[in-house]
């Protein structure tokens, strides 16, 4: 059985969460997981641990097959490199092209000058193996390559995935302030929402918006693939495993059969200010095939325990006038940022806002006394690019994590809600750095 060597980026911060979800894959097929870098995860195995990072994966936003890899010193060693791999027995010339370069330290005079010459090379070895050249498409190609280069080495891979992998293909409206599927996906990982514990906690969104928490959240507990509803790029290359993917899809189909019969949970909850953003989420939880999570429409500074026993809050808290009822729309960019930093060489944007308006500041003032005052025996888990988020809300966080929401840079904050957690804070500390060191 011959084995490949993959490479899995993900939001900066969840690359233990991920190297964690590939080793458990091992009970659909061999996997090897092996080093965490900034941004993604390596392992290897057969094409079947690869289709079944894709289908399964909640955190991945793609999986890249390896190609070659070699040392370089210009731009001439890129392509002679790039010439001499038999795309041929992966991909056609009737099939479309795109491709991507990345690279940290690269001596280089451009990476867009890099990218046209291993299209060059790719397009050319083509025509001299078949007669003929791939037309180019940089929206929706069939065939993806991407090329990493460090200051010595290039590294050429195939994707397998297509679009992005926190593309489900249930999403119909994202509303304001969007968060990235696999982002939510690993914050859910992270505190502790896994199908073996799913059953024994409780999970409240008071922000849900679109609902992103509540539809993985739901998914999670009932087991159901992440990739079931949509197609893969492996699907359009030559030589994968056929035989494995279909048993993975009977797999797959017999998993979301399983989780209509048992239904959602009665322990997953969900609210918003906004009649619209309510009816946005509830028609992406029916394609997402959870459509039966209860919704209400609240304030959530007049929120309340949904049951009588503590569980966890999990939220992305919106800004401004959004707070109001819908508001202004949060930056976001353009691209998937499906490559991690070590593919894309980045850092992504820092840190939007250092002060908050009159607006936020009344609002997580009072957000955060419903929290103390009726939440006790709560765990509130927020992500937010505002550093100044606790204390704002008067709380003193257990534990802040970094992480990116594609390009933005954020922080992940839990509050273990305990009687007298109310945060204490002179004028001086008010402007100073809150709770634990920074990452």
């Amino acid at each position: 059985m011959a084995s490949f060597e993959f490479f899995a980026p993900c939001p900066r911060g969840l690359e233990e969460a991920l190297a964690a979800e590939l080793a458990e894959l091992g009970r659909l097929a061999p996997v090897s997981v092996g080093k965490q870098v900034p941004g993604g995860v390596h392992f290897a195995g057969p094409w079947a641990a690869g289709m079944a990072a894709n289908l399964h994966s909640r955190i991945a936003s793609r999986v890249l097959l390896r190609v070659a890899q070699q040392g370089y010193r210009t731009e001439q060693d890129i392509y002679a490199f790039a010439l001499v791999q038999r795309w041929e027995e992966w991909f056609s010339s009737a099939q479309t092209l795109r491709v991507d370069v990345t690279g940290i330290k690269a001596p280089v005079r451009s990476l867009e000058f890099v990218t046209l010459r291993i299209k060059d090379a790719v397009c050319d070895r083509l025509r001299e193996k078949t007669g003929a050249r791939p037309n180019i498409d940089t929206s929706q190609p069939d065939v993806r390559v991407f090329a990493f280069l460090t200051a010595t080495d290039a590294t050429l891979y195939l994707d397998t995935s297509g679009e992005a992998l926190f593309k489900r293909g249930w999403r119909l409206d994202k509303g304001a302030a969007p968060l990235r599927e696999n982002l939510a996906a690993g914050i859910l990982r992270l505190t502790g929402w896994r199908t073996d514990t799913a059953a024994d906690m409780v999970l409240y969104d008071p922000m849900c918006g679109s609902g992103t928490f509540l539809a993985e959240a739901a998914q999670i507990a009932l087991g159901v693939p992440a990739g079931a509803g949509r197609r893969f790029g492996f699907e359009k290359l030559k030589g994968y495993d056929i035989t494995a993917w279909q048993a993975l899809k009977v797999q797959a189909t017999e998993a979301q059969r399983d989780a209509r019969v048992r239904g959602v949970p009665a322990t997953i909850f969900g609210s918003d200010i906004s009649g619209d953003m309510l009816a946005k989420a509830r028609a992406n939880l029916e394609r997402a095939g959870v459509g039966d999570i209860g919704l209400k429409q609240v304030d959530a500074r007049d929120m309340s325990p949904p049951v009588d026993r503590p569980g966890i809050i999990v939220a992305n808290p919106p800004y401004g006038e959004r707070i109001e009822v819908r508001g202004r729309r949060a930056s976001r960019d353009a691209d998937d940022g499906d490559l991690s930093p070590d593919v894309q060489g980045n850092r992504g944007a820092t840190f939007q806002r250092n002060q908050p308006d009159g607006v936020d500041a009344a609002f997580f003032r009072a957000f955060g006394d419903a929290l103390k005052q009726r939440f006790t025996g709560w765990s509130a888990y927020l992500l937010t690019a505002d550093m100044s988020l606790p204390g704002q809300m008067r709380l003193r966080e257990s534990r802040r994590t970094p992480l990116y929401n594609g390009a933005l840079e954020c922080r992940l904050f839990r509050f273990d809600l305990i009687a007298g957690s109310v945060r204490k804070r002179s004028e001086n500390e008010d402007k100073g750095e809150q709770g634990t060191p920074q990452s």
